[in-house]
């Protein structure tokens, strides 16, 4: 049966965990900004992340922020791996403005 992820260099593993309940048990803020979120990211990660962003930010929009640049970065390893330099996702850190492009290219992740 072929997955839904497509073709990435991301890395792939099996949890054990629900990640439903995950998701339901992280912030307002983080669930809206996972619900948004480019990459198939785990809650755990996300709320990772997110607490060491706060811990250097001191301020919860700052370390959303911080959490759009991070994905921005991987967004454009992944994009430079799979489909090359030339690809319009590959240019990191790419803007929000162009998040969205990236993601809808029909070539992006």
């Amino acid at each position: 049966m072929r997955s839904n992820r497509g073709e990435t260099s991301l890395k792939r593993r099996r949890r054990n965990e629900d990640p439903m309940q995950e998701f339901d048990r992280l912030p307002a803020e983080l669930r809206a900004w996972l619900a948004n979120a480019v990459l198939p990211w785990r809650p755990r990660s996300v709320r990772s992340a997110f607490a060491k962003a706060v811990a250097r930010t001191q301020d919860k929009a700052s370390a959303l922020r911080e959490l759009d640049r991070l994905q921005a970065r991987l967004v454009a390893r992944d994009a430079r791996q799979v489909w090359g330099t030339d690809h319009p996702c590959a240019e990191a850190p790419i803007a929000m403005a162009d998040r969205a492009n990236c993601h809808t290219s029909g070539r992006g992740p």
